[in-house]
């Protein structure tokens, strides 16, 4: 499917050492013959373990220690290639509360130097991931990406007459990852509990794994003409559920939901509605402001109905117990 824009090119991921990243690599070149992909990130165990994961593949790989902070060392590695996959991020919640310069410069300078680079170099497309906490921010973490997510759609007035593009990928917490639930409650019942915390009874999440995430950053680089977000349809469940797949018998008990936490994930807010269009598997959120005559593209799908909110608490995609229980299995802890 995207054999003619991935083979012969081309591509660096920042964090690339994290799990999409590792997903990504093996997604590609099991399918795909790109000339080279680069991992740009800061650690140099995770960079040498990932090497010897991917061994097969040596020729195909190459690593670069460096920083999304450091621009002259991001203009260094962006020499040659065409396309860029952002995925560095400051991204744990309490962490970014506790150190939000550190956020401020990671998630925000950082996408700016993103920017700045590609801008330099032959770089033909930028795919930026997002997150639904950058819709209707409620903590830093979520603040920072929202600014992140407006940089790179504005990047596109910077673009000129040359034909790169920046779009964003918007999606919330991948099944399984790391901080999230599931890895959270797996713990739990290794050690033999038999109570599950839940937060709020209410509360939903949308389920996407690490596979369907990638195939929306290659659909972005596909598709992406400028200043779009991409956001899957996917499912929704109730952490209640979730708790009844992990561990059938279990008791719950409701201990409040977190600083920071939202009961339900948005990724299409009402204001975004205007120019959201709705395709078989996925939503396009297009750019309010025209930078270029690029981004006058013609959307594609049926344009979703004023008002309209793509919540996983009024989702009409539900996992039931069975599903979640299904779904799990494919989940490597």
């Amino acid at each position: 499917m995207y054999k003619d824009i991935i083979d012969g090119k081309t591509i660096l991921i920042t964090g690339g050492t994290g799990s999409f990243g590792k997903c990504f690599v093996k997604y590609v070149l099991e399918k795909y013959n790109p000339k080279k992909i680069i991992i740009y990130s800061r650690d140099e165990f995770k960079q040498f373990n990932m090497a010897n994961d991917f061994k097969k593949y040596e020729d195909k790989l190459r690593f670069f220690i460096g920083d999304v902070r450091d621009l002259e060392r991001m203009r260094r590695a962006f020499k040659g290639v065409d396309y860029v996959v952002h995925a560095a991020a400051l991204k744990q919640v309490p962490s970014c509360e506790y150190n939000p310069n550190e956020a401020i410069k990671t998630n925000i300078h950082g996408a700016m130097n993103v920017i700045e680079a590609s801008l330099d170099s032959d770089v033909k497309k930028v795919v930026a991931l997002s997150t639904d906490k950058a819709v209707n921010p409620v903590n830093l973490y979520g603040g920072t990406k929202l600014v992140s997510d407006k940089l790179f759609v504005a990047a596109n007035s910077y673009v000129g007459a040359g034909d790169l593009s920046f779009s964003v990928v918007r999606y919330g917490n991948v099944a399984g990852s790391r901080g999230s639930v599931i890895p959270f409650f797996e713990k739990l019942i290794q050690e033999g509990k038999t109570e599950l915390p839940i937060t709020d009874y209410r509360m939903t999440r949308f389920w996407i794994s690490l596979t369907e995430g990638v195939e929306l950053v290659l659909k972005a680089l596909k598709e992406a003409k400028g200043g779009e977000t991409f956001i899957s349809k996917i499912p929704s469940f109730k952490i209640t559920d979730l708790a009844k797949a992990m561990l059938p018998e279990c008791d719950m008990l409701e201990v409040g939901i977190r600083e920071g936490e939202k009961l339900h994930e948005v990724m299409v807010t009402a204001e975004d509605a205007p120019t959201t269009y709705e395709n078989d598997k996925h939503f396009i959120v297009y750019p309010q402001m025209i930078f270029n005559d690029r981004m006058k593209a013609v959307p594609t799908g049926k344009k979703v109905s004023e008002g309209f909110v793509y919540s996983s608490g009024t989702n009409d995609m539900w996992l039931s117990v069975e599903d979640i229980k299904n779904r799990l299995k494919e989940i490597d802890f």
